[in-house]
């Protein structure tokens, strides 16, 4: 074969097309075989593929090219995010339906990222609004609501009127629609929830098991989004309240130590106790107002520090059950019904919101802690004091310190019933309820007899109906589909309506890494020998940005099928690694911004490789990555250079192999020197490919190894020996750039003379040998600055080093004239002359 002009796109086609016709990618379960996934998150089949798919996937690919190379059988598949509110939007636009958008777009990204050379088993490919991935979805609804998983409760939620559905709480970020930003309204509806509370403590536990695994950051974020609190849950009678009425209000606290010192209570506007407790009383009105202004307002402004702290006297009394002293009750803009009761104890000498509450309702305070050797004086305080220190005013718990009260005070109303130790957690339960069209359905329907029944498992899956017509302003086609609502009830038979809300998308996202294991499987969600065997995911990689959403509901959801006895591992992914963005000047690609740039207009230029080399070298995955069309310019500036090495070198190299072994002939010093550098690239790039996959500095290594050869080949082509070692050296190059570039290194490699493919050869091993060299640059100084250099063999004495040191002419030049008081010789590095 001969070399013309180094043509990406030419090369490109011809290689994808070859590893398409034999299958080189396609895995099956084997036991007998270490395994190794990886996997990406999959994409949303927008249509077009953007700069931060091709930083995903590209990373996502070397990973699963290296491991092939070192011999593990590797699972790399993908698939379609393809339920959600654009599709929709896009078939209102476009008159059609979001099934022929979606499968549209599909075909499209498909084909994009096919011309990045990713190494897929497409035949592993699914989408998840297939009925053949979503039948399975329904299943798990129905195992999950027959074990109480699932159920189905009135309460307020999240709403946004412009997507016009409901959020869970992880999708509502800073008051807005984690999707539009539209502000966020709160409405009482009923709905599906799935009990990912039964799996908090599991959830926050299992958390160790990720250590070293998973970012230190995202492990923080998840601890504090399920939020576990130690404290006591405590019980205040309401005063004068009839006996025989509900009375009590539950509080929960961290703080039981305080609870002398409570002068008030505060509700949440949403608490159930508030119309009892204004009935008949002349604060009623105000209060309801109140209560509509508030329960309008979002839950994460209304918990923000810099909240104005506002409320309003309900006109009841509850009674401290340590003291017995009267507490009015207040209903308070920063409490929330979602956050432990919904009540809370006011402590305005200890807590800094109850105190800004007190000082503005004029509310009285109460010291019941002293900081260790100090009075406090309410008089002097300016905020609340919140350190440790000696119970005061207190009873019989003055003077002990106020952790050691915290679970002496709770024992004490554990005797009397009114306390009890608790644990509480930030987590909620998970709203699954969409109003919305392109989704799974919910597999249940409503009997006016029979009341909720689940859907027969034999009738799954429930399928979106085809000629359903979206109505313009978003809202949901099916309650208004007869077709699709009227059915009959599979309990009595009697006429019934289907569910027409769907389930919320992260759901299909919760599952998606096992169904992979055994896409096609038709008579169950998996092949238990395939799930045993490749889970869990050993490597996942995407955004920061899904920490709590997907990678949270991930992590239950494999729980609880785990539970349900689908799988054996309580964790889906046992490595994650959550790449940084694509900037250019500064700021993530947008359109709205102007600063987009078009990867397939890229790849057209430059091609895949480069661009895939670019991506990759221009900074270490978990890094942002300022885009530079120069550093692109660069990167197939490189690729060209190696193009052009090998076309030098044709007829004169052999397919000797990576890092081979000279047999039966000694190597001359520049061939000694080639080799050398060619296993210091090998173990450097070995070290940073296990080392959080730092490509950017493998990428580095083989440069300098490039240039080695560069720089010594002329005299290296003259040899046998020196034909050996350039031969060994290019043979390393593509196997160590095949993950990273790969349709320019088979082509080569098949150039070269090899049989088979560079993606099926083994990664490289160095040789500790080959490392040591034959002689040592050292540096010389003169009264500690540098004169000389000089090389000496591995083995020269001190003795000699110094001999040979003080002889070099432009050493002479600087000490003649003056007389050598000393000699400091550091082996393999330096001599220093001390001269005066």
């Amino acid at each position: 074969m001969g070399f013309g002009k180094y043509n990406p796109e030419t090369i490109e086609n011809k290689w994808q097309k070859a590893w398409t016709d034999t299958g080189a990618f396609h895995v099956e379960t084997d036991t007998s075989r270490p395994k190794y996934y990886v996997l990406e998150m999959f994409p949303y089949p927008s249509g077009k593929i953007h700069m931060g798919h091709v930083r995903n996937y590209s990373i996502g690919d070397v990973v699963a090219r290296y491991k092939r190379m070192k011999g593990f059988n590797v699972l790399h598949p993908m698939g379609w995010d393809a339920f959600g509110l654009p599709a929709e939007n896009a078939a209102i636009k476009n008159n059609t339906h979001p099934a022929e958008w979606t499968y549209a777009n599909i075909d499209d990204m498909r084909t994009q990222l096919s011309r990045l050379g990713y190494s897929y088993d497409w035949r592993r490919e699914m989408a998840t609004c297939h009925p053949g991935y979503y039948k399975w979805e329904q299943q798990f609804f129905l195992d999950f609501l027959k074990k109480g998983l699932i159920y189905r409760k009135k309460s307020p939620v999240n709403w946004c009127e412009t997507c016009n559905t409901v959020l869970a709480n992880e999708q509502v970020e800073d008051g807005l629609c984690w999707r539009c930003e539209t502000v966020i309204e709160q409405k009482e509806l009923s709905q599906w929830f799935m009990r990912i509370t039964d799996y908090a403590e599991e959830l926050l536990d299992s958390l160790k098991n990720l250590e070293g695994g998973w970012p230190e950051r995202v492990l923080t974020m998840q601890r504090n989004w399920i939020g576990k609190s130690v404290g006591a849950e405590l019980e205040f009678e309401v005063a004068d309240a009839p006996s025989d009425s509900d009375n009590k209000i539950a509080v929960f606290t961290t703080r039981p130590d305080t609870l002398f010192g409570a002068t008030f209570m505060s509700l949440a506007a949403e608490h159930p106790m508030v119309e009892k407790l204004i009935n008949g009383k002349p604060e009623a009105e105000k209060v309801r107002e109140f209560v509509t202004k508030v329960s309008n307002l979002d839950k994460i402004v209304r918990s923000a520090d810099d909240l104005e702290k506002e409320g309003v006297f309900t006109g009841s009394y509850c009674i401290n059950p340590l003291n017995g002293e009267k507490m009015p009750i207040y209903v308070a803009n920063f409490v929330l019904m979602g956050y432990g009761t919904g009540a809370v104890m006011a402590v305005p000498a200890h807590d800094q919101r109850d105190y800004e509450f007190a000082k503005k309702y004029d509310i009285p305070m109460q010291i019941v802690i002293h900081p260790k050797d100090q009075n406090l004086n309410l008089d002097e305080m300016t905020e609340a004091f919140t350190a440790p220190g000696v119970l005061v005013n207190s009873g019989d718990f003055d003077g002990m310190p106020n952790d050691e009260a915290k679970g002496a005070i709770v024992s004490y109303l554990g005797k009397s019933g009114k306390g009890k130790k608790s644990i509480n957690y930030r987590l909620r339960d998970w709203n699954i309820s969409r109003q919305r069209f392109w989704g799974s359905p919910i597999p249940v329907i409503y009997c006016d007899q029979c009341g909720i029944v689940p859907v027969p498992d034999e009738d799954l899956p429930i399928i979106l109906p085809e000629d359903a017509i979206m109505n313009e302003d978003g809202r949901s086609p099916l309650p208004q589909m007869e077709s699709f609502v009227n059915t009959i009830c599979p309990k009595c038979g009697k006429p019934a309506e289907r569910e027409t809300d769907t389930m919320d998308t992260f759901v299909e996202s919760s599952w998606y890494p096992l169904r992979y294991t055994s896409a096609r499987k038709e008579d169950g969600p998996f092949d238990p020998e395939a799930l045993d065997y490749w889970l869990p995911v050993d490597q996942y990689i995407g955004g920061i940005e899904h920490a709590i959403l997907h990678l949270l509901y991930a992590r239950f959801f494999t729980k609880a099928l785990r539970d349900e006895g689908y799988t054996k591992v309580a964790e889906p992914f046992k490595n994650l690694l959550t790449q940084g963005m694509v900037l250019k000047d500064g700021a993530k690609m947008s359109k709205s911004k102007g600063n987009v740039v078009d990867p397939n207009s890229m790849i057209q230029r430059y091609g895949a490789d480069a661009t895939r080399l670019f991506i990759l070298f221009a900074s270490p995955p978990e890094k942002d990555l300022e885009w530079s069309d120069q550093g692109l310019e660069g990167s197939s500036r490189f690729l060209n250079r190696i193009w052009r090495l090998a076309e030098g070198l044709e007829g004169l190299i052999s397919p000797v192999g990576a890092c081979a072994k000279p047999e039966g002939f000694e190597l001359s010093s520049d061939a000694k020197k080639l080799r050398r550098k060619e296993h210091e690239t090998v173990n450097r790039a070995s070290r940073d490919m296990e080392n959080k996959f730092q490509f950017n500095t493998v990428i580095a290594a083989t440069m300098e190894l490039v240039n080695e050869m560069y720089a010594l080949k002329d005299t290296l082509v003259e040899s046998k020996d020196g034909k050996f070692a350039l031969s060994s050296a290019f043979s390393t190059v593509l196997t160590v750039l095949a993950p990273i570039t790969p349709h320019l290194c088979e082509e080569l490699w098949e150039i070269m003379g090899y049989e088979g493919i560079v993606a099926a050869a083994a990664w490289p091993e160095y040789d500790e040998s080959a490392l040591i060299t034959d002689e040592l640059l050292i540096v010389i100084q003169v009264n500690g600055k540098m004169r000389a250099k000089i090389s000496v063999p591995a083995s020269a004495s001190k003795e000699d080093i110094e001999k040979e040191s003080i002889a070099h002419e432009n050493v002479v030049k600087f000490i003649e004239g003056k007389t050598v008081r000393k000699v400091i010789v550091v082996p393999g590095k330096l001599v220093n002359i001390v001269a005066n």
